[in-house]
């Protein structure tokens, strides 16, 4: 049986004397900081840390012109037309901003986001028909189809035109669709290969308003759900990604978008200092908990609404349904790790169960690869098929090991770090073994360990108030931009003690006998009945806002016993 590994610590080397002339002009701490992302001179600073909004042309994008045209015909001609999204946040945003958008240059649209439960992930037959039935004549997929080529087929045969945008990986034989839009195609020219879905949506958006300008409509109006989608969809936030996020949430904290403005008041935070951390860990799930749960429409709903009343309901229905998440996923979790740990195969943890939840077998399986540094796959076993999310590790690209076993899958698709996948249940058995295989041909031989890369030691007596503002200026942070993290060593420690309804949280104080911190750990609850009298600490020093209040913090990542005691 595996058990949760240690951390390695990983700390950047010290940012040499003689870049000082090259980053002069900015603090030790921050040169230490740009120097770790790569940053060498202010020119690469200051585009850094100023740049905002969109970055390349759109038209470099495979099949744009052809999109665009079609697009504007439908519009033109008031043709019925659909937005198809997916039922994530991803998904969620980038249906809410095409819709929106196409219904202010006057277009006939509809959304249509599928059931998780009922549907599953992507394009289907089914709803094609009932959109066909409808007297739809062109769908625009957002951030899915791009492993349709079936449901391109079909909508081809029933005189449909079918626009596809999705950022998954494609497989060698694309779909046959009017026009297939996605970055990471053989044939791409565009500079960014990690937008999202929401984000290839918005340059959609762009390049119709470059072909035919609409006075009142532009396109920076939705760089809000942008960031949402963006960050809530864990892709790097480097380039292009972290420029657009960067613009959109400035629009985010104008409080202009009413259902945004609920869904942070009911995550008790503040609309003004919204980051993309918020982003991550209060909003994103919230609007995500729609679809694990129920319909992800609610979540839509919420984005699209104009007035307090309807947008306040959505937002509490939204942060009740995720309280219901967070419960599920923990009991969930609980079994999960039964059944993937009892196996002897420990180069990759399965678990499947008729009992588990469709909707949060994706946040178990990266539970799962949290504490145990393998990859997870999480399913849920129905009368005839088994559904089932994945997480991965950097050195196991799950999308790769799922395209080996394809014979023995209905659908698969994703990202290296994050798939979902459908069985026959008879296929089961032999899919796990065929992946297990894999596992451990490609990690068979490494030492699995998580490493937590620090920026760089510092004192604690050194954290001030002030070395906030230089912090915030990474914003924003995430996958490929990370935050600030620090190690500070020999803390003595003062009132350690679980918080959390399950205790599974940490609160206590630490001091270096000049300053007193307060500290947060989550998940780490089980360090309060074994704390040493002093610990190193690798951590984020952040602002804590609660109540209306705020006061500075260490979040931290993970503990030791002082090494030198």
């Amino acid at each position: 049986m595996l058990l949760p590994l240690k951390k390695s610590w990983q700390i950047q080397a010290v940012f040499p004397s003689e870049g000082e002339v090259m980053l002069d002009g900015y603090s030790p701490v921050m040169q230490q900081m740009l120097y770790n992302r790569g940053i060498r001179d202010t020119e690469a600073a200051d585009w850094y840390l100023r740049g905002a909004g969109s970055m390349y042309d759109p038209y470099l994008l495979p099949d744009m012109e052809a999109a665009v045209d079609r697009i504007w015909y439908a519009l033109d001609h008031q043709e019925p037309m659909a937005v198809y999204g997916d039922y994530d946040v991803d998904g969620v945003t980038a249906t809410a901003l095409l819709v929106q958008v196409l219904q202010r240059l006057g277009g006939n649209v509809i959304r249509y986001i599928p059931n998780r439960f009922d549907e599953g992930y992507g394009v289907n037959n089914d709803a094609l028909d009932m959109l066909h039935d409808q007297g739809i004549g062109l769908v625009v997929t957002v951030d899915c189809g791009i492993r349709s080529p079936r449901e391109a087929d079909h909508a081809r045969q029933m005189g449909m035109d079918l626009v596809i945008s999705d950022h998954h990986e494609p497989k060698a034989d694309l779909p046959e669709a009017l026009a297939v839009i996605c970055q990471k195609r053989s044939t791409n020219t565009y500079p960014e290969r990690n937008l999202a879905g929401v984000g290839l949506a918005f340059k959609i958006v762009e390049a119709m308003l470059a072909k035919r300008p609409v006075e009142g409509v532009n396109s920076e109006d939705w760089l809000d759900l942008v960031a949402i989608g963006t960050v809530a969809d864990v892709v790097p936030l480097t380039g292009e990604n972290r420029s657009l996020v960067r613009a959109g949430l400035k629009n985010i904290r104008f409080g202009q978008r009413q259902g945004l403005l609920s869904l942070v008041n009911v995550a008790g935070l503040s609309i003004q200092k919204i980051s993309a951390r918020d982003i991550g860990y209060g909003l994103g799930p919230r609007l995500n908990a729609a679809g694990r749960l129920e319909s992800a429409l609610a979540a839509f709903d919420l984005l699209v609404a104009t007035d307090l009343p309807t947008s306040g309901l959505l937002a509490q229905k939204l942060d009740d349904q995720n309280r219901d998440r967070q419960r599920m996923t923990q009991q969930m979790q609980v079994e999960a790790e039964k059944l993937a740990c009892a196996s002897e195969n420990d180069s990759l943890l399965i678990a499947v169960d008729a009992g588990f939840n469709m909707g949060v077998v994706g946040l178990v399986a990266a539970r799962l690869t949290d504490a145990y540094y393998r990859p997870a796959i999480v399913g849920s076993r129905g009368e005839e098929f088994t559904r089932a999310s994945c997480r991965s590790i950097p050195e196991f690209n799950i999308t790769q090991a799922l395209d080996e076993c394809t014979p023995l899958l209905e659908r698969h698709g994703g990202h290296a770090m994050a798939a979902g996948f459908t069985v026959l249940n008879e296929n089961l058995e032999e899919l796990s073994g065929c992946l297990h295989a894999i596992a451990r041909r490609e990690l068979g031989e490494r030492d699995l360990r998580p490493v937590l890369l620090a920026d760089m030691q510092i004192p604690l007596r050194d954290l001030r108030p002030n070395l906030l503002k230089d912090l915030d200026m990474l914003e924003p942070t995430g996958l490929g931009n990370p935050e600030a993290v620090f190690v500070s060593r020999d803390l003595r420690v003062k009132w350690p003690k679980k918080i959390g309804n399950e205790g599974q949280h940490l609160r206590m104080s630490v001091t270096d006998g000049y300053i007193t911190y307060d500290a947060v750990a989550f998940r780490q609850g089980h360090w309060a009945d074994q704390m040493p009298a002093r610990v190193d600490l690798l951590y984020v020093f952040e602002t804590n806002l609660y109540q209306g209040r705020e006061s500075l913090q260490l979040n931290v990542r993970d503990i030791r016993p002082a090494e030198n005691v």
